[in-house]
């Protein structure tokens, strides 16, 4: 969410940077309601000064035998005046703050010009993608020939674009999650959370789903209580610290957590709905930090690192991409996609986005900290996927798939596993 403020001074450079992503921005209609807000406030201001020195004439004029009527009409009317214009303040409140939730974040001039993913300018690329002596399948019909992956009875339970694991699959996405949660709390000095999977209106509003993204979230409720079920662990993470002011001494906060996230997808039907790329439920360690807004540039290098570090420990072939403005997540202002190599599509696929988001959330959520004078200011966030668990799995299977059928695993997982290999038959072999 932005400050009206500071848009209205940006004027024509936030058209432009707007612009960038494919938003226009109406000045005038902000410009607008701002001026109309600040009218309403000192008008009310205005009269309520009138009406307490009204209601002190009516007390010294009654004091001294004197005719109150005028007095006290002139006090009905201030009244009504008054509640008009509370409600009418309310009603230009709730607009100006509906129009400030629709706006979406700056993008950072860093950013490539462009609307979509073929825009994105290549930052490097790391490892070889493995070349086969054979036509290598894709991870659904390895999965299922061996017997670790069921698409046909997740969908009996759910319907499409869900899935089941099982024996050493299931131990293989028990044993991903655990690697990358060690990697970012033994090496990158996050700490790990455990926390609720049905949040709030408010909480869901505070980093950025809420208003505009509702048809992608899936929604429950009990009663006259509304719960949506995260699409990612950025959101309670980040809103952990909603409403509050963080010590300085405390930044930067480096926050984890290993959850399922449930995501509608809407829109995106004919796209990926065949095996573990696009589902509606699936499992994703995520990293947040939140610091001063001075060290957002450096924090998110560092982080993409963190992510990557992931890949690496897997030994699977991935490159790292900076994102157009115009393919930019609505509250981001500048992410990098680490996409890895998916031999069955010949091509690099997104497994992990890390964006700076500047204040943008914060200022949603109220997240502040404070200044060298003293003062309270907000902070800056910042969030990455590290990583998803069935992205990685697809990927796992298919850059590691043998001509028969088997899979030869990274030694890193052999400490959670306890076996290097998955045969041709489903079997854990040392």
């Amino acid at each position: 969410m932005h400050d009206a403020r500071a848009l209205i001074e940006m004027g024509a450079e936030a058209v432009r940077r707007l612009a960038r992503r494919g938003y226009s921005l109406d000045l005038s209609e902000l410009e607008s309601l701002q001026s109309r807000r600040n009218q309403n406030i000192r008008s009310a201001d205005e009269l309520r000064a009138e009406s307490k020195r009204t209601a002190s004439e009516v007390q010294q004029t009654a004091k001294q035998g004197g005719d109150i009527s005028k007095l006290k009409e002139r006090a009905r009317e201030l009244k009504d005046q008054i509640r008009d214009i509370e409600t009418g303040q309310v009603q230009v409140e709730e607009q100006l703050r509906d129009l400030l939730l629709s706006i979406p974040n700056l993008p950072d001039d860093a950013a490539p010009d462009g609307d979509s993913e073929d825009f994105a300018v290549e930052i490097r690329r790391v490892g070889t993608p493995p070349a086969f002596p054979f036509e290598p399948k894709d991870h659904v019909d390895l999965g299922e020939a061996i017997g670790i992956l069921d698409f046909a009875r997740a969908t009996k339970l759910s319907g499409p674009r869900f899935a089941v694991s099982r024996g050493a699959g299931a131990a293989l996405e028990r044993a991903l999650a655990t690697l990358f949660l060690d990697l970012h709390t033994r090496r990158h000095g996050y700490v790990e959370h455990a926390v609720p999977y049905l949040v709030t209106r408010k909480t869901m509003t505070g980093t950025g789903q809420l208003p505009k993204f509702e048809e992608d979230l899936f929604k429950t409720g009990v009663a006259d209580r509304e719960l949506f079920l995260i699409p990612t662990a950025e959101v309670p993470l980040t809103n952990l610290y909603a409403d509050e002011i963080i010590p300085p001494a405390e930044l930067p906060l480096a926050l984890t957590a290993h959850t399922p996230c449930f995501r509608s997808e809407a829109g995106s039907y004919g796209r990926d709905t065949r095996g573990l790329i696009r589902q509606h439920q699936f499992a994703k360690v995520e990293i947040v930090q939140m610091v001063d807004p001075a060290d957002t540039d450096a924090t998110l290098e560092t982080m993409v690192g963190h992510a990557e570090a992931c890949l690496k420990e897997l030994g699977l072939a991935y490159r790292v991409v900076k994102l157009a403005a115009g393919d930019t997540g609505f509250s981001a202002q500048l992410t990098y996609d680490i996409e890895v190599w998916i031999p069955s599509q010949n091509t690099y696929r997104e497994i992990s986005s890390v964006s700076n988001f500047g204040t943008f959330q914060a200022r949603r959520a109220n997240i502040r900290t404070r200044g060298e004078d003293g003062k309270p200011k907000l902070v800056a966030t910042l969030n990455g996927s590290g990583l998803p668990v069935g992205r990685t799995l697809a990927a796992l299977l298919e850059q590691c798939q043998q001509q028969d059928g088997s899979i030869v695993l990274p030694e890193s997982l052999f400490p959670y596993l306890g076996f290097r290999r998955i045969s041709a038959d489903g079997k854990p072999e040392a």
